[in-house]
């Protein structure tokens, strides 16, 4: 009776487990595609952001990227140190750090276009197992975003 108290603390009981080994492997796929641009995968997802959106305060491309300041800072320190971005205070409110792409970090989207193909090619998902894999994860992080 003893070990079912125990089940939960069984690594293959862990929903956890699968999901960070998993984001750790596909994570170590891009990094040959990413060596090649001279960039970590934080600051490739980062520059995804603002291929999309071009200029953000911190906040929200925390929001966007799910990290927190203190780990948006350095990332954000070497991407304008290598001029793919540009940090600069709100002038309605210097509490606001804003970020922009710059010439460079626009030009760096040509290089970095064929890296999701690369990737995919990789994860060896049918296209519906990956749509439903997308569509739990996201599920998955509106639920605990929902929580706090």
């Amino acid at each position: 009776m003893d070990d079912l108290k125990f089940e939960g603390l069984k690594l293959g009981n862990q929903i956890c487990f699968p999901l960070y080994a998993a984001s750790r492997e596909v994570v170590k796929q891009y990094r040959p595609y990413l060596d090649e641009l001279d960039l970590t995968y934080t600051q490739y997802i980062t520059m995804m952001v603002f291929w999309e959106h071009k200029k953000l305060s911190v906040k929200e491309l925390g929001e966007k990227l799910y990290l927190d300041s203190g780990t948006l800072t350095p990332v954000l320190k070497s991407l304008e140190a290598k001029g793919f971005v540009r940090r600069f205070r709100s002038t309605a409110d210097e509490r606001v750090l804003l970020v922009e792409i710059t010439e460079a970090g626009e030009a760096l989207k040509n290089a970095a276009a064929e890296v999701p193909a690369k990737v995919a090619g990789c994860v060896k998902l049918k296209p519906g197992e990956a749509v439903e894999l997308y569509r739990l994860l996201y599920k998955l992080l509106g639920n605990i975003k929902g929580q706090e």
